[in-house]
């Protein structure tokens, strides 16, 4: 029998979102569409699994031993039986949800939020076009002609959805090559802890643990934690996980500055890897809870009310063990703004975190035009690091496309080669990398030629 196969399946599951177009906003179907991936998944991995038992054992255990399940699938939420439903489909997948949440602790809350039984938005035919859409594909391991196609198939839904929901893309949605060029830059390790604050749909998690295994490690020796403030997206986040085998992980709810939660009797956890995204320029990030934070974070003072990005900076700072380093994406403004920024600014120099500033190309992410800039932070920079700021201007080398830039592996390995050689020049050089000590008195990290990071 043929398996499927990586192209089969992306089709496949981008049809589904075309059954929904029109119908529903593309920014909502994105849920609709990955709850029932997931719930198919799940029901063809644990029938395969009762099968297989059947006729290796000629027992029928598996259908309701738990024990021989990753995830077990109670009778009420298995495919057969929503396929047998010919009226209020929508409360029926509602109702397996449940059921699955009730038997597999690690998918508390992650289906809950998605509502099949919107008849308004979801007319019983619209479910029953959908529910025979997946009933064409077979999703057990047995029927992948590659492993972890699955998470792969996932990462080009999330991609597609991204496009199609343009500015709001970017609330979920980093830019695959952006990723990696920060997790190539900050280089995670076997053994580490790795953590997204502002985790959106799991991609920087995903691409570290990628880059381990690419260099021989093995994904089960890492810890990946993360919290993200949008229920929707959280839930994204954990099936994206989940799909791609990555079972134990951490992924908590809620708003990283107002409410952080990844704690520890109490305390922040310190990790050796902390990867992010975080929204550009936030008006309303928290600045009164701030104000009375209680793990210390913001002790090199708090930014203005209606930008954030420094903020989410302190955050990570304090959430890096004493080896620990971050890659950061910010908006330029925070190399060059003045007031309570500048001041901001000018502790993290004086503590010598900041190792890297590099610049990269405009327009690359969903919802903004602006060129941004990578921030890359070391709790323990090397000695030869010390005292000084490795500025490069990345943002003349990348493809235009369309409706937006994109980088390519030749410009993700210019910049990373530059960033490893660490050429170190005197200020006042004509070269556009440069290592080069920058003096506190000095607290604008890019101050001429456009914050081009020729200081």
């Amino acid at each position: 029998m043929t398996k499927l196969t990586q192209a089969q399946l992306e089709s496949h599951l981008w049809e589904s979102a075309n059954i929904l177009r029109g119908s529903i906003d593309s920014s909502d179907y994105k849920n609709y569409i990955f709850g029932m991936l997931f719930l198919k998944r799940l029901n063809d991995v644990f029938v395969e699994t009762a099968k297989q038992i059947e006729i290796e054992e000629g027992e029928d255990y598996g259908w309701y031993d738990r024990d021989e399940h990753r995830f077990f699938v109670p009778d009420r939420a298995r495919w057969s039986h929503i396929q047998s439903q010919s009226q209020d489909l929508g409360d029926s997948i509602n109702t397996a949800f449940e059921a699955l949440e009730e038997e597999n602790s690690s998918l508390q809350g992650v289906l809950a939020s998605i509502d099949f039984n919107d008849k308004e938005k979801l007319p019983d035919q619209l479910i029953l076009q959908l529910v025979k859409h997946f009933s064409d594909i077979d999703l057990s391991n047995g029927n992948l002609s590659e492993p972890d196609m699955l998470g792969r198939a996932y990462e080009y839904l999330i991609k597609q959805f991204a496009d199609d929901s343009g500015k709001k893309g970017g609330e979920f949605y980093t830019p695959s090559k952006v990723v990696e060029l920060i997790v190539k830059l900050i280089k995670p390790e076997e053994g580490m802890r790795v953590c997204d604050p502002t985790a959106g749909s799991g991609g920087m998690l995903i691409q570290s643990v990628d880059y381990i295994k690419a260099r021989g490690g093995d994904p089960r020796n890492i810890t990946l934690h993360g919290q993200e403030k949008n229920l929707n997206t959280w839930a994204i986040c954990k099936m994206n996980l989940l799909l791609h085998e990555l079972i134990d992980h951490d992924i908590k709810k809620g708003d990283t500055i107002r409410d952080p939660k990844l704690l520890q009797d109490g305390e922040l956890i310190l990790y050796d890897r902390v990867i992010a995204n975080p929204p550009f320029s936030l008006k309303n990030w928290g600045r009164e809870e701030a104000e009375a934070d209680a793990h210390g974070r913001f002790r090199f003072g708090l930014p203005p009310k209606d930008k954030g990005d420094l903020a989410f900076v302190q955050h990570m700072v304090s959430t890096l063990n004493h080896e620990g380093k971050a890659g950061v994406v910010m908006p330029h403004g925070i190399l060059f703004r003045g007031g309570a920024e500048g001041k901001i600014r000018r502790g993290l120099l004086e503590e010598d975190l900041i190792e890297a500033v590099i610049g990269l190309p405009a327009n690359l992410f969903y919802g903004t035009t602006i060129p941004a800039s990578i921030l890359i932070l070391n709790q323990n920079k090397p000695a030869e690091r010390k005292g000084k700021v490795f500025f490069l201007h990345g943002a003349d080398d990348y493809q235009e496309g369309k409706n937006q830039n994109f980088l390519r592996d030749q410009d993700i390995e210019k910049i990373v080669s530059s960033y490893d050689k660490w050429e170190d020049v005197a200020c006042g050089g004509s070269s556009r990398n440069r290592g080069k000590r920058l003096e506190p008195e000095h607290p604008p990290l890019c101050g001429h030629n456009g914050g081009r990071g020729t200081h």
